[in-house]
C-alpha cells in the first residue's frame, strides 16, 4: 500500500534535483576565475529521452494505457559544458548566467518545500481528526 499515492516520492527526487543543481551552479560560481575550468550544468533532457527510448512496464488496467515503469530512478546528470570559452584564460563561467540560474533554482526549491510541506500539514489535520 502506498500511503502517500507517490507525492511525497516525487518531491523528494524534485528536492535531489534542486540540491545538485545548487551545488552545481555554487562550484560554477566558486571557480568563475580558475583558469581552464568548465561549467558544469544539471540536465535533465538527455536522461528522459533515454528513458523514453527503453522499454518501460507497468500493471495496466486497460489495453489502451500506456506502458511505464514506476521505479524511482536519478532522473538528471551532471554534464561539463565543452563548446564555449568566455574569458581569456579559458573559462566558460558566465557569472550573470550562473547567478540568475541560482536564483530561479532557489524559488524553485522553496516551491517544493512549500508543496512538501503543505502535504504533511493535510495529513497532520487528518490525523488530528479535522482540529
Amino acid at each position: 500500500m502506498d500511503l502517500f499515492s507517490g507525492t511525497i516520492n516525487t518531491l523528494q527526487q524534485s528536492l535531489n534535483y534542486a540540491s545538485v543543481k545548487n551545488q552545481t551552479i555554487s562550484s560554477n560560481i566558486a571557480n568563475v576565475d580558475t583558469p581552464n575550468y568548465k561549467a558544469k550544468d544539471v540536465v535533465f533532457k538527455d536522461v528522459l529521452n533515454n528513458e523514453l527510448q527503453s522499454s518501460l512496464t507497468a500493471k495496466r488496467t486497460n489495453s489502451r494505457h500506456l506502458p511505464f515503469e514506476n521505479e524511482p530512478r536519478q532522473s538528471f546528470n551532471v554534464m561539463t559544458r565543452n563548446d564555449t570559452t568566455y574569458n581569456h584564460n579559458g573559462n566558460n563561467v558566465d557569472i550573470d548566467k550562473e547567478m540568475s540560474e541560482l536564483a530561479e533554482n532557489q524559488i524553485y526549491y522553496q516551491s517544493l518545500i512549500d508543496r512538501l510541506n503543505g502535504k504533511f500539514s493535510s495529513l497532520q489535520m487528518v490525523i488530528k481528526g479535522g482540529r
